[in-house]
């Protein structure tokens, strides 16, 4: 059975799903490279618990969790099917590795997994579940988490961190930016430094990123969109490839980053 890598993307907006942009171009085109997995797990930054949950909907809803935008986004839907088994198996890994868990039996899919899997998977013929992530507990749990979903990547399932590489709101609602703008230095420094300790796999300076990463907070002045990123991470192979797969902006300071951990 193949092993997939494991991924984490960048979704920005939901106006991905419809809008032209370098990031959605990539996503359309990466599906097919990487193949057919038996099913899809995304930890994505929309999905916030106190303590970690999984999704066991045998038909899970698409979630239009936004507001503001054209009424073509709130007429998409993803209708794949959900993988209640591979979500008992899951709350069995954690179990076993001594963390508590909740099975959520209607949990739908939130734009952080469906925008960009009608991209990757335009077909909608896998299987997709979702695991919540806990701001609260920090990176250190995310990248932990990820190793207890690690073993899942040798059963053919694809694990998918959904957040974003940049995400300051209050820049990108308040700053003027188009979606042509040019990312600032603030932006373009933290995503490259990213990238840098990525490759050299610096988990220590990955994991104080807010005091060590320049802008680091002001990239993320709440961190729920970076945690994907360390889940991704953790359930890498240890001392595997790790490949920033696409860099882009949209308007400016929302760095669409993409990278795959084989």
């Amino acid at each position: 059975m193949d092993r997939f890598p494991a991924l984490f993307i960048s979704h920005g907006s939901p106006m991905l799903a419809i809008e032209d942009s370098p990031a959605r171009r990539f996503l359309a085109s990466y599906g097919e490279a990487l193949g057919r997995p038996r099913a899809i797990v995304v930890v994505s930054a929309h999905w916030e618990t106190r303590s970690p949950a999984v999704s066991a909907a045998p038909r899970p809803e698409t979630i239009h969790d936004f507001a503001g935008f054209p009424d073509a986004l709130h007429r998409l839907g993803y209708p794949a099917a959900g993988a209640p088994d591979l979500a008992e198996r899951i709350a069995g890994l954690m179990r076993d590795a001594g963390a508590p868990v909740t099975v959520h039996p209607t949990r739908g899919l939130d734009h952080g997994a469906w925008v960009p899997l009608m991209l990757l998977y335009p077909a909608h013929d896998v299987p997709v579940l979702q695991v919540s992530v806990q701001t609260q507990a920090g990176p250190e749990w995310h990248l932990r988490l990820g190793g207890i979903l690690r073993p899942l990547r040798d059963e053919g399932v694809l694990i998918v961190g959904s957040g974003a590489m940049t995400h300051n709101l209050h820049a990108f609602f308040r700053g003027g930016y188009g979606p042509d703008s040019p990312a600032p230095a603030w932006v373009t420094g933290f995503a490259d430094w990213m990238a840098d300790a990525i490759g050299a796999d610096r988990r220590d300076d990955l994991l104080a990123y807010r005091a060590r990463a320049p802008h680091g907070a002001e990239n993320h002045p709440t961190e729920e969109h970076l945690l994907p990123l360390f889940a991704a991470l953790g359930a890498a192979t240890p001392g595997g490839a790790r490949s920033r797969v696409h860099a882009s902006n949209s308007h400016g300071v929302l760095a669409m980053d993409a990278y795959a951990f084989a």
